[in-house]
């Protein structure tokens, strides 16, 4: 279980660091003060990379839990 735990614990990690890379992609941008659209285009761009970002995290913070409980 411990295996579960470490691996569930580096999912989550992973996807914590895809999540800080699409704050400062979007922090970014702002700052460039982009017109409206290329704003919209960097924003729909980054979106889906967020949400793959947040179910890596959610993937191993589950990890992490089913190795606590199982040990």
């Amino acid at each position: 279980m411990q295996g579960l735990i470490w691996s569930g614990a580096t999912v989550s990690v992973a996807g914590l660091a895809g999540l800080v890379w699409c704050i400062f992609k979007v922090a970014a941008a702002k700052r460039a003060n982009l017109p409206d659209e290329e704003m919209r285009a960097t924003i729909k761009r980054v979106v889906p990379i967020n949400l793959g970002a947040l179910f890596l995290s959610v993937i191993g913070l589950m990890m992490v839990i089913m190795g606590v409980f199982l040990a």
